[in-house]
């Protein structure tokens, strides 16, 4: 029962990068815009959070210093996709070789370092009942702090005015122009908040996740985080979800190598991987399904002239 336990807890701490990331790209994609630097965006912002972390001891303060590299960036390519109507794809790729590049500069200093003692969370009364306690009550709160991200964007999509203004702009940004509303300046800001909680995903992970900075430390999860916006069909609940399977999938290979199974290691190790693909062949044999949910204009450049 405690490796069970702890199997959870560490696919609950697993899911939560992915969660954080995909919930900032579902942002992104609601608003019409899709960004595949995301990777790029994380990396940048682990090491401008580990390098925050190492000179201040402040956790706050890292996860600031993440958001806003993550934020800037997001910046850049927003002014190049929507106001210069440069491809987002392409674009998106260059940001993520940026990324890769620019962090593996920038953090050959810090390669050595360490940062001070982790603090320990728990939550007082209910961190001591025996498997649940383990399992759901000792995290960090940035692990709960993405279930109320799921939950407080579910509402902003659905039960308010500006997420109403949101998906209108996602799904017809000439009827929303039409409207009144100012469709370019509504996408930069959710492309830029969706790049801020990239960043925080990312500083999660060089703070948090892994308290270090390794070269290409992301490994992967910002594509992960991209697959599972559209594994979810646009929708928080769904991302949350599907971001604790793609944790569970990933941290079993530790479980499993733990507990002696042979199977080759490199198997293990593709298995996050392997599921992601998967997941998303399933999804597109039925391209209607995919169709009904996705934003209409996802990836379209907008003209106001038009």
């Amino acid at each position: 029962m405690d490796a069970i336990a702890l199997l959870i807890a560490a696919t609950m701490n697993a899911g939560t990068v992915l969660a954080i990331a995909a919930l900032g790209l579902l942002i992104n994609e609601r608003a019409g815009v899709v960004n595949l630097g995301a990777e790029g965006m994380m990396l940048v912002a682990a090491i401008a959070g580990f390098a925050t972390a190492v000179h201040t001891g402040s956790d706050t303060l890292a996860f600031a210093a993440g958001a806003g590299a993550g934020a800037v960036l997001a910046l850049a390519f927003g002014v190049l996709v929507i106001w210069l109507n440069t491809n987002q794809y392409a674009t998106g790729l260059a940001l993520s070789l940026f990324g890769a590049g620019f962090s593996a500069f920038v953090g050959i200093g810090y390669t050595q370092e360490k940062l001070s003692e982790r603090p320990r969370f728990e939550i007082p009364g209910l961190a001591d009942i025996p498997f649940v306690g383990p399992a759901l009550f000792k995290h960090h709160p940035m692990v709960y702090l993405a279930i109320l991200l799921a939950g407080g964007l579910a509402w902003f999509l659905y039960r308010s005015r500006a997420g109403l203004v949101l998906r209108a702009v996602g799904e017809s940004p000439e009827s929303a122009h039409a409207l009144g509303y100012p469709v370019r300046r509504i996408r930069l800001l959710a492309v830029t908040v969706g790049g801020a909680l990239c960043g925080v995903a990312g500083a999660y992970i060089s703070v948090v996740y892994t308290p270090l900075w390794v070269e290409g430390m992301i490994a992967g999860k910002g594509w992960i985080a991209l697959a599972l916006t559209t594994f979810a069909t646009w929708r928080p609940a769904r991302v949350l979800l599907g971001a604790y399977l793609f944790g569970g999938v990933t941290m079993l290979q530790f479980h499993l190598q733990g507990q002696g199974v042979q199977i080759a290691s490199q198997f293990l190790t593709m298995l996050p991987y392997l599921a992601t693909i998967v997941v998303l062949v399933l999804i597109s044999r039925n391209p209607t399904w995919i169709r009904v949910n996705m934003p209409a204009s996802l990836g379209k450049p907008f003209y106001p002239g038009s």
